[in-house]
């Protein structure tokens, strides 16, 4: 379907929807001495990230939360994978040597969906697939799992919001039993505030650390403020916990991506509502062991 047909139908599909949704999201934090452990892109680093297998092997290691990355193909497919370029993670140059720089936009879905992305990780997930969100969506919820989903680069896919919606829609991700296991995130202000207008029941999180000063702008369209480890400090995280977001909640954070015991301790200690992580057991054991 073309992009633009896309758009409209789901704008106009969305105008009906969201008078069934609840006024306000669930509230999904943990406490802050024991905060949410979601799993990378899967497990990645046990499994090739943003695969199936990624996701499977968090539900095996006992991980409800896993986040995901949304792109969209030359043919306007959602999949899930996280670079704009299919290089790094895929065997692209091999079967398409005269296509650089292999950008996802630049090829369809069915030319995706024969790409080996298991191989570069480790030759025992040879063959693994980039799945599309509605793969995706539909093994999350066999394994009884919640979502924390990316949109990724928006600037090169206008209407991906809303697309993304309407698979969401489609596989009943926002009705009220699911919409406590949602959240929909980006480094784009602009993509978490159209999430927002669109469907203010779902819980929506910005990518990015802004100035302490901004955070109450943020507020107005953003239940978390989810930041690199890095960028963050105690007095940082309680100038967020001071606010509340657009479902009259106290805006949390997500920090990321945290990979080691010490940074996991680190973190807690600043009273984050929850780490992402590829490696969930090491920081699951550093903070509720």
């Amino acid at each position: 379907m073309h992009v633009r047909a896309v758009a409209a139908a789901t704008t106009a599909f969305l105008g009906a929807t969201v008078l069934l949704l609840p006024t306000s999201a669930a509230h999904a934090a943990a406490d802050a001495a024991n905060p949410l452990v979601v799993a990378h892109r899967g497990a990645s680093a046990y499994a090739p990230e943003n695969t199936l297998a990624a996701v499977d092997k968090a539900d095996e290691m006992g991980f409800d939360w896993v986040e995901n990355d949304v792109q969209r193909t030359k043919d306007g497919e959602l999949v899930v994978v996280h670079d704009a370029t299919l290089a790094r993670t895929t065997n692209v140059e091999e079967l398409y040597p005269d296509r650089a720089p292999w950008n996802v936009r630049d090829f369809t879905a069915a030319e995706i969906a024969r790409l080996d992305a298991g191989s570069w990780f480790d030759s025992g997930y040879a063959g693994a697939r980039v799945p599309t969100l509605e793969q995706y969506m539909r093994r999350v919820t066999r394994n009884n799992q919640k979502l924390v989903l990316e949109i990724k680069n928006p600037q090169l896919y206008p209407g991906i919001e809303q697309q993304t919606l309407k698979v969401l829609s489609n596989e009943g991700w926002l009705g009220p039993a699911h919409l406590e296991k949602l959240v929909i995130q980006s480094f784009s202000a602009d993509t978490v505030r159209l999430v927002h207008a669109l469907l203010p029941a779902v819980k929506t999180g910005f990518l990015g650390t802004p100035d302490i000063a901004d955070l109450p702008e943020y507020a107005k369209f953003s239940d978390q403020i989810n930041s690199s480890y890095t960028t963050i400090s105690a007095s940082y995280v309680a100038a967020i916990h001071g606010l509340k977001g657009p479902h009259e909640k106290p805006l949390e954070i997500l920090t990321w991506t945290v990979n080691d015991a010490e940074n996991a301790r680190r973190v807690t200690g600043y009273g984050v509502n929850g780490i992402i992580t590829n490696k969930p057991d090491v920081v699951r054991d550093a903070t509720q062991g």
